[in-house]
């Protein structure tokens, strides 16, 4: 696959302000651990992890905790060492906040660990071998879908980019680890690009992000030589015998700061020309896609024998009073977060997980941090958006005019809400990507991305209803063909019975067995 060096513009979209200064002014900090450790069993995409260990168990960090379940899933390892308390349900930050099956550790202060064995030579090991580590290690996606990493390499691709457009406003995680670990997520990405069978990788940072920029270039120049710049690209490619492991091109591309430029079909359009299909992947063009803390996660577990016990988080927003980037290990309640970060301001007045358009509010501090945490904003009152009153749509298509997923918003609501579901699937509801860009440009202040998020559940629970349906049909019909069958084996044996009996050898040679058979039994 060819790569322009030019960089187009997605559709539709909007450019937002940043409010990342004041988090990026610090250095990337590591929180302390907390007297308690919450790690919920699903923290990733697909089902539950099953627990490996039991109450009153010692463990080490990064020892597994609970080992991937059935399809498709992803491990969870102990953040630290110390002692397993439960294994019980907690809320998990996500919708509707019902407690989950979690496992409760006790830290011991020691933060001694259980290393996998490193393997030697990455770059030159079979990739089955590197995704076999990567799923071993728990990785997951870091960018907010926490789909397990292992599960998209195993599918060879031909490009390989590495996202580190942080688009949406205050989060700056991703800018921070690019800055602090600028080597680490380039040698993960090679590592990537040897698991997947890429034969080139494409790093994307926004243009903003300036600082992280320079510090990828510092680390690609220093790996592999000094690049040749190309329009927004700066290209890197070792010289036979100049380079450490494996010659691969690589190209650093810096994308408008254009929100939602991080998203995966954006992004490759933005940077490939090309268009992942509706309902499609970006396996169907030969793309794979993963983030930065990803790329750094993934050399952790092959180079260093890590597991995924530990993430940057970015804490910000005008109701906490010590803004930063923190390294936190997973299982970290928020509130314990919050107080590292210096507590919350007298005006806080909203807590968010992630950030102000796709984030979440929280009804309480009490949640853990998990994988999918990239962000915890707590807004001051004076940040929150003033509340206006819900009005008709007037269809002034502004909201088709930002949606980058190309759709018609004002009549996927419509259909939302008369529950036209089968109308509301062939316009595109499922492609929809809640990035929240109708919401923000309409007049009539609809919370439109609600309301596809509500018929995008439906859809899936309708799925589940039909998959289940057809499980049933498939059980009944196998129990009826099986009820048939052995109807049809008596049938078989009473006819040959009836045959037999109708014939008078056969019946003369039974009553011969019968008296031989007497015979032959000894009196009592």
């Amino acid at each position: 696959m060819r790569v322009p060096t030019g960089v187009r513009n997605f559709p539709g979209g909007l450019s937002l302000d940043h409010h990342k200064e004041v988090s990026r002014a610090q250095p990337l900090r590591v929180c302390a651990l907390p007297e308690r450790l919450i790690l919920p069993l699903k923290q990733h995409r697909g089902s539950p992890a099953h627990p490996c260990v039991e109450p009153g168990d010692r463990v080490m960090a990064g020892e597994p905790l609970a080992l991937a379940g059935e399809g498709l899933s992803a491990s969870i390892h102990a953040p630290t060492s110390g002692t397993v308390l439960a294994i019980e349900p907690h809320p998990t930050p996500q919708p509707p906040f019902t407690p989950e099956p979690s496992i409760v550790i006790a830290p011991d202060g020691l933060d001694r660990w259980r290393k996998l064995a490193p393997i030697p030579r990455p770059l030159e090991a079979p990739a089955e071998r590197l995704i076999a580590r990567i799923a071993e290690a728990g990785v997951v996606g870091l960018g907010g879908a926490v789909f397990p990493t292992a599960e998209k390499l195993a599918v060879p691709r031909e490009l390989l980019i590495v996202n580190g457009a942080e688009c949406e406003p205050y989060i700056a995680c991703d800018d921070a680890l690019l800055r602090a670990r600028a080597h680490s997520v380039v040698q993960g990405a090679r590592i990537a690009a040897r698991a997947v069978g890429a034969n080139r990788i494409l790093i994307a940072v926004e243009d903003h992000m300036q600082a992280a920029h320079a510090a990828l270039a510092r680390a690609l120049s220093e790996i592999i030589g000094p690049p040749a710049p190309a329009g927004h690209t700066l290209h890197f490619e070792e010289r036979e015998g100049e380079g450490r492991w494996l010659s691969l091109p690589i190209d650093l591309v810096q994308v408008p700061s254009r929100y939602p430029q991080g998203g995966e079909r954006q992004l490759i359009y933005a940077l490939t020309g090309r268009e992942v299909p509706l309902g499609g992947l970006p396996r169907d063009i030969g793309v794979a896609v993963i983030n930065v803390g990803t790329a750094a996660a993934i050399l952790d577990a092959v180079v260093h024998g890590e597991a995924l016990v530990s993430r940057v988080v970015t804490v910000t927003g005008g109701g906490v009073r010590r803004p930063g980037n923190y390294q936190v290990r997973l299982g970290t309640p928020i509130e314990t977060l919050i107080a590292f970060a210096g507590g919350y301001r007298e005006d806080a007045a909203r807590l968010i997980v992630g950030g102000p358009v796709m984030g979440l509010a929280l009804p309480h501090d009490g949640f853990p941090v998990t994988k999918a945490t990239n962000c915890i904003l707590v807004l001051a009152a004076s940040e929150l958006p003033r509340p206006e009153p819900e009005l008709p749509c007037i269809r002034c298509m502004a909201c088709a005019e930002v949606c980058p997923a190309r759709l018609l918003p004002h009549e996927l609501l419509r259909r939302v809400r008369a529950r036209q579901w089968p109308e509301a699937e062939s316009a595109g509801l499922s492609a929809c990507i809640e990035c929240g860009c109708c919401d923000l440009v309409c007049p009539s202040h609809i919370p439109l991305a609600d309301w596809f998020r509500f018929g995008k559940g439906e859809l899936g629970a309708r799925a589940e209803e039909e998959r289940r349906a057809r499980e049933a049909k498939r059980r009944h019909e196998e129990r009826q063909a099986r009820l048939a069958r052995e109807a049809a084996e008596r049938e078989a044996r009473r006819r040959e019975q009836t045959e037999r009996l109708a014939d008078p050898a056969a019946v003369s040679s039974l009553i011969a067995q019968a008296r031989a058979r007497r015979d032959q039994t000894p009196p009592e």
